[in-house]
């Protein structure tokens, strides 16, 4: 598997690959940089695998969930070095900051026992072996076939000499809201239509559900509050 070499055409633009002044001091080797960035690269990716396999792995949902956020910050990682820092960002922003900790949160707060969950786990070990085995043979199929036509490879590069000074985040909102500005705006409107959907859901009133309304309490008084009654002798009182 080689590294990627997006990383490589960031340092030739802005790195240690530039002609230095006379009298500075000579600029490091590439081949030295190449090396560490492809350090990095197979360690960010070997974590990533690994704490992959411990998310299903590990017996404690704490435990996994954990390894997820791990999972993450690595792929973050492998984005930084791709030069994808703006991916980069909402991956740890987003996943690991909003919806692993969620997980995490829930996983904890939810008295769910997962002993007795895995009773059945072994009636659905031939299904699942059975799918698992046909995305491996898919990927298989796919990274056997895949090729790069050579013709490509020495087409001339068009604008992307122009794009050169933009950043991550600049290339990516310009592609955003130039070629697929109507299909940002419909996933806009998506979410508006799920969050009203959701307050809906939640502000219908439904027989037999028991609500609070702080307004209502904080207005009670003494009187309000406190009934006097008088119980006659060897008498109950009906509430």
């Amino acid at each position: 598997m080689p590294p990627p070499t997006g990383f490589y055409r960031r340092a030739a633009r802005c790195g240690p690959f530039q002609r230095t002044a006379e009298g500075a001091a000579p600029a490091a080797d590439p081949d030295q940089r190449m090396t560490a960035a492809a350090a990095f690269f197979y360690l960010f990716a070997s974590v990533t695998v690994a704490s992959g396999f411990m998310v299903i792995a590990s017996r404690n949902p704490v435990a996994s969930v954990l390894f997820l956020i791990l999972a993450f910050v690595n792929a973050a990682g492998l984005f930084v070095l791709m030069g994808a820092e703006f991916l980069a960002m909402i991956l740890v922003v987003v996943y690991v900051g909003a919806v692993a900790v969620l997980f995490l949160f829930v996983v904890m707060m939810l008295d769910v026992d997962f002993a007795e969950l895995r009773q059945g786990f072994q009636q659905y070990l031939p299904i699942g072996g059975l799918i698992g085995a046909i995305f491996l043979v898919e990927l298989l199929l796919v990274v056997g076939s895949w090729s790069i036509d050579p013709g490509l490879v020495q087409a001339p590069l068009g604008n992307v000499a122009s794009a050169e000074n933009l950043t991550n985040a600049q290339a990516l909102g310009r592609v955003l809201y130039t070629d697929y500005a109507y299909f940002f705006q419909l996933a806009g409107l998506i979410l508006l239509v799920a969050m009203i959907g959701a307050i809906v859901l939640t502000l219908r009133d439904r027989p037999g559900v028991k609500r609070q309304d702080i307004s209502v309490q904080n207005a009670r008084t003494q009187a309000m509050a406190v009934e006097t009654r008088k119980v006659p002798s060897r008498q109950g009182v009906e509430v």
